[in-house]
């Protein structure tokens, strides 16, 4: 579970597919959080605080993507099944006019979500996300191509153990502009090293996640009827920015705001702008 105090109490809820663990901090409208691959709850350690500062119940999950601590042994844990339990984390929890906001891998799963189970949601933030054919992209494509072989995940988390290769392109080098602290890391790099539960629950979802999912949900974009924000890094290396400019012409009502001196993690590089963001755009889009 994530360690970072500032994004409130730990709860638990069990549902059809298994035992989520959240944090859960504030009062007002609700606000859930999306994190991506291997990480955590703690991706959203310094955008949470400000969010609940100004009058948001943020609710900030472990979904079972790899740096999870409760496993999740027979859930359909493919993207579109990881879609469902988000849709029925805000059933269980009777959570309307949610304003939803996704990094990363969350992004191509929050695609899914806001054109299949769009109900409860009011408003999206997308940040710097998987999308189109860009699911997983290069190079966590090596991922889903290890997940295959059985026995793979294994010698893969043990090799992490050498901090030294965290800076590498495979590991947080192109997602995180800057060292990450050792804490974080261990946060999300220690419950698939050390579980094999948890290893298990993130081959599942490795071996599925592929394009065809992004680019399905990508073609119910002119369904999507709530606003959505897209905050990008103007220097991203897995997620060009002129994907970025393709999503805002697709969704019916997107806005695109672009973002300096970072990478894929806009929550670990630049938590302030994205936070800063956010709540402009809630602003704009009045939450209820």
């Amino acid at each position: 579970m994530g360690i970072s105090p500032s994004l409130g109490r730990i709860r638990d809820i069990d549902l059809p597919a298994g035992r989520i663990r959240y944090h859960d901090t504030g009062d007002g409208p609700p606000v859930v959080f999306v994190h991506g691959l291997l990480v955590n709850a703690d991706l959203w350690r310094e955008v949470v605080p400000g969010v609940a500062a100004v009058g948001h119940r943020c609710l900030t999950p472990d979904w079972p993507l790899g740096a999870h601590t409760v496993a999740m042994p027979g859930a359909d844990l493919t993207p579109s099944g990881v879609a469902d339990i988000i849709a029925t984390f805000l059933e269980r929890l009777d959570l309307t006019d949610v304003t939803i906001v996704a990094n990363d891998t969350g992004g191509a799963i929050t695609q899914i979500l806001m054109t299949r189970n769009p109900e409860r949601i009011g408003r999206v933030v997308l940040a710097s996300v998987d999308c189109y054919d860009k699911f997983l992209p290069q190079p966590f494509t090596l991922l889903g191509k290890l997940a295959r072989l059985p026995g793979s995940m294994r010698p893969a988390t043990e090799l992490l153990r050498i901090r030294a290769l965290h800076r590498l392109s495979f590991a947080f080098g192109w997602v995180a502009k800057r060292p990450i602290p050792a804490d974080i890391v261990d946060s999300y790099l220690l419950p698939s090293r050390t579980s094999g539960a948890i290893r298990k629950d993130v081959r599942h979802f490795l071996k599925s996640a592929n394009a065809r999912y992004t680019l399905e949900a990508a073609t119910r974009f002119p369904s999507v009827t709530f606003p959505v924000l897209l905050v990008w890094a103007r220097e991203e290396k897995l997620f060009p920015v002129p994907l970025a400019e393709r999503m805002a012409r697709e969704l019916p009502d997107a806005t695109l705001k672009l973002v300096d001196d970072a990478y894929t993690f806009l929550p670990e590089d630049q938590p302030d702008q994205l936070t800063q963001h956010i709540l402009e755009f809630m602003r704009e889009h009045v939450v209820r």
